[in-house]
């Protein structure tokens, strides 16, 4: 069967920062693919907009020279990415002054949908806002999209959103993350949802615990100045790891619509207990195997941020009471490895006598880097000598079961940035959400602020610090993935 991809109509999209490295990696890559798709229709424009000096030719050779350094595989015809040039434009702006926005003005088609992808520093935020107002730019097919973070805290959440606000509807507020246009996290909703096998089961009755882990190899180089401000907690767990946790831990919506799915989100969020200090742990990669110390890399031989953070978390609500949630990201890790564990309870009984062990079911959700879906299931052992027992998966790789379909599928960036043409904002983040995130993170950051914590330390390419470890054993259980 042949999937269906859905047209979308002309469309403007203007890229402000559009020299800058996320255009160069993600969105004008993104935007080449959904070309060869067929998915930028005649007409329509690409426009970056930066402070650089460039004409639209220059800035076609940036954007070529992009195309093949990121995905030079695709990008290797000369005359496609010549097509694609072709919708390409430029135009010199100051987005916290006056030039360039009445020639940006008259770049953009009348009548067809306005994108404005804010691919700069949150800082300039309000500034582009409050530009494309006064400058007329702004109406009702106007989008803009916004990069996290949003916000440092719940305060800066805040005057950020109400700033927003003073400009533009929220069903105007795209607010990408980009994990949420990953083919296996939409997948969850598909396996909650879809599936009969495991709705009935996704429950505190029959499992035991879940664990989240975003895992990384690399470490902060590069990164130090805005990985100092914000540690493993505000770049991921406030953000990724929570809409993770909502989309395992959510109601059945009333139907796949934005604000239904959105609401059940919300829902989760505010479930959160606080989450006590002894079921935090933080820590910090020291040097080993050639890589040098987080303190190396940020240059600060005293700092206190958090390269790593594991946590236990309880949605209280009747579906998850008592049902652990156990979230761990972290920097400098074994392996490369995004991953979501459901592990369900023991049999109410054993028939097979307590020499047969402990043997238990596991749903693991394989998020990166190949996506699958890993079913364990109890069966006896092959051979003579009795009912011996032994774990087996039921393994399902996208990519071996679907073919073709996944090496070709899009993108988490391409998705996305076809939702926002499209008008679909149920993968993107409202703002109540994005502040009742922040409201369970900060009581955690400040408790650790004020108690005087300091991370704990661990090799580079280890599994992280022992406390971590050891938080899960004190309960009779342990981390699945990385080295397990």
């Amino acid at each position: 069967m042949v999937s269906r991809i859905i047209p979308v109509e002309t469309f403007d999209l203007v890229i402000f920062g559009g020299t800058g490295d996320l255009a160069r990696r993600k969105i004008l890559p993104a935007l080449f693919k959904r070309f060869c798709s067929g998915q930028v229709p005649d007409g329509s424009k690409l426009i970056g907009a930066a402070r650089s000096d460039l004409t639209t030719q220059a800035y076609r050779a940036l954007v070529a020279e992009a195309l093949l350094e990121f995905v030079g595989d695709i990008a290797s015809d000369a005359e496609t990415v010549r097509a694609f040039c072709e919708h390409v434009h430029y135009v010199s702006v100051d987005a916290r002054g006056e030039t360039g926005w009445s020639a940006l003005a008259a770049e953009l088609s009348p009548e067809t949908v306005r994108a404005f992808y804010f691919s700069v520093g949150p800082g300039v935020y309000s500034d582009l806002a409050r530009g494309l107002e006064r400058h007329g730019l702004v109406g009702p097919e106007t989008r803009i999209v916004v990069e996290k973070p949003f916000g440092h805290d719940l305060e800066t959440a805040q005057a950020l959103n109400r700033e927003l606000a003073q400009h533009f509807d929220e069903s105007q507020i795209y607010r990408i993350d980009h994990y949420l246009g990953k083919e296996t996290v939409q997948n969850l909703m598909a396996v909650r949802f879809g599936n009969m096998l495991f709705e009935p089961l996704w429950n505190a009755q029959y499992i035991d615990h879940i664990q989240i882990t975003v895992a990384e190899t690399v470490g902060v180089a590069g990164r130090g100045d805005y990985y100092e401000k914000s540690g493993a907690m505000r770049d991921m767990v406030q953000n990724h790891l929570m809409q993770l946790l909502c989309l395992i831990a959510m109601e059945p919506p009333a139907q796949f619509e934005p604000d239904a799915v959105r609401d059940e989100k919300l829902k989760v969020i505010r479930a959160l207990d606080a989450v006590q200090p002894h079921h935090i742990v933080r820590g910090q990669y020291t040097a080993a195997d050639g890589a040098a110390a987080y303190r190396e890399d940020v240059d600060n031989p005293r700092s206190k941020t958090e390269s790593f953070v594991a946590l236990k978390c309880q949605v209280n609500n009747w579906r998850w009471a008592g049902t652990p949630f156990y979230l761990r990201t972290g920097k400098r890790l074994r392996a490369r490895d995004s991953e979501i564990t459901v592990v369900f309870k023991d049999t109410p009984h054993s028939i097979f006598g307590p020499e047969a062990g402990r043997h238990r079911n596991e749903l693991n959700i394989q998020l990166q880097p190949n996506e699958g879906i890993t079913l364990n299931v109890t069966i006896k052992e092959p051979g003579p000598g009795g009912m011996r027992l032994v774990d087996v998966p039921l393994d399902m790789s996208f990519a071996e079961a679907l073919g073709p379909k996944v090496q070709g599928s899009s993108d988490a960036y391409e998705r996305l940035i076809m939702d926002v043409i499209r008008g679909n904002q149920t993968l993107f983040m409202r703002d109540d959400e994005v502040e009742a995130a922040w409201a369970w993170t900060d009581p955690i950051i400040h408790g650790w602020e004020a108690r005087g914590d300091v991370p704990k330390p661990y090799d580079a390419f280890a599994h992280g610090p022992d406390d971590a470890d050891l938080m899960m054993r004190r309960e009779g259980r342990e981390w699945r993935g990385l080295d397990k």
